[in-house]
């Protein structure tokens, strides 16, 4: 990856299709059409190859993965983080890929884990506790957690309200409330050297988030899911200020686009100079992906 010619490096974006799935189902258009709706985009499923060239020909570089969910049916149109970690190998200078174990999987999960990070070489770990339906702090996560830290791996987790789900009956089932950032200051304090990730703006908890990224060294925000031009005050202000190491850019691809999430900054009242850390500095960083420019 040549970092140092990168326009940005986009630390939040998802693959929904595998390489290798039939026509798009009825359940799967239904799925995409809701998430379309809410986020005002054209959500589309993309496979990693798609990501790949998309990406490439932006000269950017993206984190990406998907999400386990033990008790999802079987859906062969779905990739697996096996499958993406795998394909990504090929496009190592743009796609930088996070593996994902449900947590309901207990000593099962831990295994899948050990074996994404030592057979597939994934990067990171992606959480969404809504989805999951867990509470971050669950000492039935720890294990998991254990296995992350060893490997010297981020944790990404989504937290605040989630597109998932949003104006169908009963959310999809979804419950908003395990994704309340405060729940992963008890996982900050119990794993100091794994490097925390809490995606998105996290509305309505984000001053909680904003609370635990100062006070908790390894934990940083990612600003994906939202245009900027809706960022709260007070997360532009820490931005600016305290967490303009911490704050990174992401998009939530493909709800959001690169070019619409950049020209939607101009918007906002972040500053210039805090700009190329939130684009690329901090995730090189985090991500370990080389030296950030001077």
């Amino acid at each position: 990856m040549d970092v140092e010619n990168l326009v940005a490096i986009d630390v939040h974006t998802h693959v929904h299709r595998s390489v290798n799935a039939p026509p798009a189902s009825a359940d799967e258009n239904e799925h995409l059409a809701a998430m379309a709706k809410y986020f005002k985009t054209a959500a589309a499923a993309f496979t990693v190859d798609d990501l790949a060239a998309y990406y490439r020909e932006r000269n950017m570089a993206a984190v990406t993965f998907t999400i386990d969910n033990k008790d999802a049916p079987e859906d062969p149109s779905r990739a697996t983080p096996e499958e993406i970690a795998e394909r990504a190998r090929d496009y190592a200078d743009v796609l930088i890929p996070f593996g994902s174990v449900d947590p309901a999987r207990g000593a099962e999960g831990v295994a899948m884990a050990s074996r994404q990070i030592e057979e597939f070489g994934v990067r990171g770990f992606k959480f969404h506790p809504s989805s999951q339906g867990f509470y971050p702090n669950d000492r039935a996560a720890y294990p998991l957690y254990e296995v992350i830290e060893a490997a010297g791996l981020p944790a990404l987790f989504h937290t605040g309200q989630t597109g998932a789900g949003a104006g169908t009956r009963g959310g999809g089932g979804i419950r908003l409330a395990y994704s309340n950032p405060m729940y992963l200051d008890d996982v900050a304090v119990d794993f100091p050297d794994m490097p925390i990730i809490l995606a998105h703006p996290s509305f309505p908890w984000q001053e909680e988030a904003l609370s635990v990224a100062t006070h908790k060294p390894q934990v940083y925000i990612d600003l994906s899911g939202w245009s900027p031009k809706y960022f709260p005050p007070i997360l532009v202000q820490y931005a600016n200020t305290l967490l303009k190491d911490k704050v990174l850019f992401g998009t939530d691809f493909p709800v959001l686009t690169p070019e619409r999430w950049m020209a939607d900054l101009e918007k906002t009242a972040i500053r210039d100079e805090v700009k190329p850390g939130i684009f690329k500095d901090n995730a090189v960083r985090l991500l370990g992906l080389g030296k950030p420019a001077e």
